[in-house]
């Protein structure tokens, strides 16, 4: 069996990782009646690629991509005990890869680069109701912490 690679994103990644976006968003309208119908982007991927404060990573098995993520460095709330922490999104693996711990690998990828920019706390946002994606991060150690509501008026 050919073996997983997590590598940095590059420019020759972008046809792809824009294709994981869409498919993201499309998973996330379950999930999300606030999103508009049509030319939604969630994304500066091209921006994440130029910024130190980004770390956009890629699964690939045998030079195919099959999954990514990133890790984004944020100034904490003044009031907390850390000064910054390290925020992760765009997490997605191809469906037929997804339960092989192919996202563990890249969470480990991420916080590994987070430890080396001397940030000691990973933060991330997931729908509540969609359980599939709450289990996976709890699995590799997340914890539920905050639950944000909304009303439509």
């Amino acid at each position: 069996m050919s073996q997983v690679v997590i590598r940095k994103a590059t420019r020759k990644d972008l046809p792809v990782l824009l294709e994981f976006e869409q498919a993201i968003v499309e998973v996330e309208r379950q999930f999300d009646p606030t999103l508009a119908a049509a030319g939604v982007s969630y994304y500066d991927l091209a921006g994440m690629l130029d910024t130190a404060e980004v770390e956009l990573l890629v699964a690939e098995i045998d030079h195919t991509v099959i999954g990514s993520g990133y890790a984004r460095l944020e100034d904490s709330k003044v009031y907390l005990k850390h000064r910054r922490h390290a925020y992760l999104g765009f997490m997605y693996v191809v469906p037929d890869r997804r339960g092989t711990g192919v996202n563990q690998q890249i969470i480990a990828a991420l916080a590994r680069w987070a430890e080396a920019q001397d940030v000691r706390e990973l933060r991330l946002d997931v729908y509540h109701d969609n359980q599939a994606a709450v289990k996976a991060y709890e699995k590799v150690g997340f914890r539920r912490h905050l639950t944000e509501m909304r009303r439509g008026l």
